[in-house]
């Protein structure tokens, strides 16, 4: 398994682990993305349809392609109270996970990335 690690709500920021993740599984390997921090402002609902750069799709529409392709992206739940977003839906398909997770994947995980 990869784990690529999202801490930021900087826009040329979130291209990075979401292109890397769609890559790993298409070497057919088992990728994760972790949002955590402030990176969790990017999944809330319209933010990311609002940050595209360069010739890529939006970052919205790189979330979906890589949930569809079967990519886990998982939310700190810790980091959704501290934010003030215990009540707010985030996109659909995010799962929301405790602060363990984190740790428990990054034993697991052959390589990890921190964005």
């Amino acid at each position: 398994m990869i784990l690529y690690v999202q801490t930021s709500d900087q826009p040329e920021r979130q291209y990075s682990p979401l292109v890397l993740a769609q890559t790993a599984k298409a070497m057919d390997l088992n990728p994760k993305v972790y949002y955590l921090g402030t990176a969790l402002k990017i999944l809330m609902p319209g933010a990311a349809e609002k940050i595209k750069l360069g010739t890529f799709p939006s970052v919205a529409e790189m979330l979906k392609k890589t949930m569809d392709m079967g990519i886990e992206v998982l939310v700190c739940e810790a980091s959704k109270q501290m934010l003030g977003l215990e009540k707010v839906e985030l996109i659909p398909g995010a799962k929301i996970v405790g602060a363990a997770t984190l740790n428990d994947l990054s034993l697991e995980a052959g390589a990890t990335m921190w964005f």
